[in-house]
C-alpha cells in the first residue's frame, strides 16, 4: 500500500464528504456475530459535534469525479479541484484498520457519480459485502444510494448496509431544475420508493421466517440543502412531511448551504452559512415527529418562514395565547408537550409525578423541569402565574432577553475528521 498516495486521497476524499451531514447513526439493532469485528446495537460510539452532527463513521466518498455539473456541488464536472477514487479494497481496508483502531465506529459512504449510476453503486455495494463477508465486520455501514440504479443493486445494498439514504438535494422540483438540470427529481423518488417496498416486504418476512435476511434495519434517509435556492421554510417542510408520510424515513437531513463555487444563480461567495435556519428547521422536524405538531401548525401561509430568534415551539405559543395556561396537573400529556421548554422527558416525568401529589413550582424543579420559559404558559399548585398580563410579543422580549443561542456567533466553518 502506497500511504502517501492514500492519505492524499483520505484528505481529498474525506474533505469532500465533509458536506454531506446525513450520517448519524441512529436505528440500526445490528449485533456482534461469530466473534466479528464491531456492534451497531450497542456498543457503537455516537460522537456528536456542538451542532448535533455525527463524526464517529469514516464518512468519505469513494471518488470525487463526477458526470454531474450541479452548481451547489464542490465535485461538479467543471470545478478545478483534485480529483481522487478509492480502489473497493482501499476502503475496505481503511474502514477495517481505522476500527481497530478505535478511531471509528462504521462506515459512511458516499461517492460522485463515474460513467454511471450502477458502475458507481456496484462498487459501494461491493465494499459492504466484502467487509460484511470477508471481515465479518458487523459495525454500521450507511451507503448512499445512487438516483438512477438498478433495482437488484439497490436490494443487494439492503443485504450489507444498515441504513440506506438517496439525497433530494432541493427541496422543490424547481429548485433542481435551476441548479442541477441534468438531474431528474424522478430518478431520486423511485428508488425512495422501491427501498420503502423492500423494508417492509423485509418486516413482513421477518414476522414469518425469524432467520429471513436483514434489509436496511436503519431505514433510509435523506437530505436536502437549504439556502441555495428561495425555498421558504413553509415548502421544506411541506416536501419534508411528504416524504416522512408517504416513503417511512428515519431522518430528513437539513443542510445549510455552504458558499464555495462562484456561480450567479447561488447566494454570493461571502454568505454566511444559514446554521441558524438549518437548527431551526431541525426543532421544526422534532416538533412534528415527536411532539404531534402537524406541519401547518408550525408554517403555513401566513407564516411562511420560521422565526429566527426563537425556537418553533415557543413561537407557535405565541401566536396561539389563547390555548395557555394549561394547568399542569390536569393537562393530557399532548398538551404538555406544547409548553415551551417542557420537553419529552421533562412532559413524561410531570405525568408520573402527579399521580402522587400536585405539583408545585418546587416539585417541578426537583423532578428537574426547567420552568424559565414554562412559567409564562402553565399554571400549577401555586398562586402564582408568571404571565400575569403580558402579551405574546412581552413574553419573546423577556425571553429573548435571558437567553443566548449557541448559533448567533457560528461561523461558515465546517467540520473536518480528520
Amino acid at each position: 500500500m502506497n500511504v502517501d498516495r492514500i492519505t492524499e486521497k483520505l484528505n481529498i476524499l474525506a474533505d469532500a464528504a465533509k458536506y454531506d451531514v446525513s450520517c448519524a447513526s441512529s436505528g440500526s439493532d445490528r449485533k456482534n456475530k461469530d466473534k466479528g469485528l464491531g456492534n451497531a446495537s450497542n456498543g457503537i460510539c455516537h460522537s456528536y459535534t456542538e451542532d448535533g452532527r455525527c463524526v464517529s463513521l469514516l464518512k468519505i466518498l469513494l471518488t470525487n469525479h463526477c458526470i454531474f455539473d450541479c452548481a451547489y456541488c464542490v465535485s461538479r464536472k467543471n470545478n478545478d479541484i483534485k480529483r481522487a477514487a478509492f480502489t473497493v479494497q482501499e476502503v475496505v481496508d481503511l474502514t477495517i484498520n481505522f476500527y481497530r483502531r478505535n478511531y471509528i465506529e462504521g462506515l459512511f459512504l458516499s461517492s460522485g457519480i463515474f460513467k454511471n449510476a450502477d458502475y458507481t453503486m456496484e462498487r459501494l455495494v461491493h465494499v459492504a459485502k466484502k467487509l460484511r463477508i470477508e471481515h465479518n465486520f458487523n459495525g454500521y455501514i450507511h451507503l448512499k444510494s445512487i438516483p438512477g440504479a438498478s433495482e437488484e443493486l439497490m436490494r443487494e445494498a439492503g443485504l450489507y448496509a444498515d441504513r440506506l439514504s438517496v439525497n433530494l438535494e432541493m427541496p422543490t422540483e424547481a429548485g433542481l431544475k435551476l441548479l442541477a438540470p441534468d438531474k431528474n427529481r424522478q430518478d431520486m423518488i423511485d428508488p425512495m420508493r422501491f427501498l420503502n417496498q423492500e423494508i417492509i416486504r423485509n418486516t413482513e418476512e421477518k414476522k414469518l421466517f425469524k432467520n429471513a435476511p436483514m434489509f436496511a434495519p436503519a431505514g433510509q434517509s435523506t437530505q436536502v440543502i437549504v439556502g441555495a435556492t428561495p425555498e421558504s421554510d413553509q415548502q421544506v417542510l411541506q416536501s419534508a412531511n411528504y416524504f416522512y408520510k408517504n416513503f417511512n424515513l428515519k431522518r430528513v437531513y437539513y443542510s445549510g448551504y455552504v458558499p464555495v463555487l462562484a456561480d450567479k444563480r447561488l447566494p454570493a461567495l461571502n454568505t454566511a452559512v444559514p446554521m441558524v435556519r438549518e437548527n431551526r428547521l431541525y426543532q421544526a422536524d422534532w416538533l412534528m415527529r415527536f411532539y404531534g405538531f402537524h406541519v401547518n401548525e408550525i408554517v403555513n401561509n401566513q407564516n411562511p418562514l420560521l422565526d429566527l430568534d426563537i425556537d418553533p415551539k415557543l413561537s407557535w405559543a405565541i401566536r396561539n395565547m389563547q390555548a395557555f395556561p394549561i394547568d399542569i396537573n390536569k393537562a393530557d400529556l399532548q398538551l404538555i408537550l406544547r409548553v415551551p421548554g417542557i420537553g419529552l422527558l421533562s412532559a413524561q416525568k410531570i405525568v408520573a409525578a402527579r399521580k402522587f401529589a400536585r405539583l408545585g413550582w418546587e416539585q417541578l424543579k426537583k423532578i428537574g423541569v426547567a420552568t424559565n420559559r414554562a412559567r409564562y404558559f402553565i399554571t400549577c399548585k401555586s398562586n402564582e402565574f408568571e404571565r400575569r398580563d403580558l402579551t405574546g410579543q412581552n413574553i419573546k422580549q423577556f425571553i429573548m432577553a435571558q437567553s443566548q443561542s449557541k448559533y448567533i456567533k457560528n461561523t461558515q466553518t465546517q467540520l473536518n475528521l480528520f
